[in-house]
């Protein structure tokens, strides 16, 4: 019979070692530009090209095996197109900080001194509530859609953290993430290694440039294929692991708008910034409907606020098919379940209707902003056991 349950006297720093001299072969990566530093990299405009065409399913069978198979991590030049989007959302970001440290709110980090950055967290539910024009501008990305898909397939929950790295900020212990990159090894040990390696399947992580990046800055260190080692969870804490990472991790630059995704799995942390100027990442972590997400977000008031938006946008016929679906998917509660179903029972097939499908319905007919509200509040009162 297999064994199912380890403990820290177990993991075998040979055997991660044998995992992270692995080779990237570009053959393995049509779609790809380059390989550089064991990272793949992809160009945003290729990645455009091909969505709602029969090679986008290549193409997420492609992220999904470099993810899981491969290096564990890629990133995407020009990943978010709109720099005006992007510098608004930076603009509306750096705001809100200042007022919650004027209201002392203080926002720790996990991995890094306390002081020496500044966290916003929850920052895709606070963008919307300040600037839902803002919002739509920013999320309004069927790359980052069809990169979520990739890896969590459909109704994909989205949140997001904004860091700002000060000067002089000292690097991250290498870490890995949610859901147990955030336990401690003795509860990590009660758990099968069967969970501990499908938790990595649950999220995935990004990285969106609000500033050039470079080396200098201290931008994330990866460690390249860490991930498939199983034992990782109950690893990145061991002083032989991090001095291996010290000595072996790599880092690349970004412009503004490039992205980073990555597997939670992956041993990585940010750099030390030696710049004089801000780093700034709008960091995203998107879970899978079958996950629980890291953060709490009131997706039924961001749903009211970007309707009004997109049934402007409707009624100019500026509103694209996919638009409403790709920002759908960063917002509303897309998945039917857990429900009531004494009261919310299937309409048609078997599940009931998801907040994002009514939105679309909405829109489609044009309801009125207070029509759709109604509606949408009558499904979460379905909802509620």
């Amino acid at each position: 019979m297999h064994r199912h349950f380890y403990n820290t006297e177990e993991i075998d720093f040979p055997e991660f070692v044998s995992f992270c001299e692995q080779n990237v072969d570009q053959k393995d990566y049509p779609f790809s530009s380059g390989v550089d530093k064991k990272i793949v990299h992809y160009e945003g405009d290729a990645i455009r090209s091909v969505i709602g065409t029969p090679q986008a399913v290549e193409l997420k069978t492609e992220l999904h095996h470099c993810l899981k198979a491969g290096p564990g991590v890629f990133a995407i030049k020009k990943a978010f197109q709109n720099l005006k989007a992007v510098d608004r959302a930076t603009e509306i970001f750096r705001k809100i900080i200042a007022e919650e440290k004027d209201a002392a709110q203080h926002h720790g980090d996990h991995f890094a001194k306390p002081g020496e950055n500044e966290r916003l967290w929850n920052s895709l539910q606070k963008m919307c509530e300040r600037d839902a024009e803002a919002f739509i501008s920013y999320y309004d990305n069927p790359v980052l859609c069809l990169v979520c898909e990739a890896w969590l397939g459909p109704f994909f929950q989205m949140t997001a953290q904004v860091n700002i790295v000060k000067p002089g900020a000292k690097a991250q212990q290498p870490h890995r993430d949610y859901h147990f990159g955030f336990q401690q090894n003795e509860v990590v040990s009660e758990f099968p290694i069967t969970a501990q390696i499908l938790s990595q399947f649950l999220t995935l992580q990004g990285a969106v440039a609000h500033t050039t990046m470079k080396i200098e800055s201290g931008p994330t260190m990866y460690l390249p294929f860490s991930q498939q080692y199983p034992l990782g969870y109950m690893a990145w804490r061991d002083t032989k692991f991090i001095k291996y990472f010290e000595k072996n991790s790599v880092q690349i630059s970004l412009n503004k708008g490039d992205a980073v995704f990555l597997s939670p799995a992956l041993f990585h942390a940010a750099g030390t910034n030696t710049e004089k100027t801000d780093r700034i990442a709008n960091l995203l972590q998107i879970s899978s409907a079958f996950g629980k997400a890291m953060e709490s977000v009131d997706r039924v008031k961001m749903t009211k606020l970007i309707y009004p938006v997109l049934l402007e946008k409707k009624k100019r016929n500026q509103l694209r098919e996919d638009e409403v679906r790709t920002i759908g998917a960063s917002v509303t509660d897309s998945y039917s379940f857990p429900t009531n179903l004494d009261t919310d029972s299937p309409t048609e097939g078997s599940v009931p209707e998801t907040a994002q499908s009514l939105m679309e319905r909405a829109l489609s007919k044009k309801w009125p902003v207070e029509k759709f509200c109604l509606k949408l509040d009558e499904a979460v009162k379905r909802r509620i056991p």
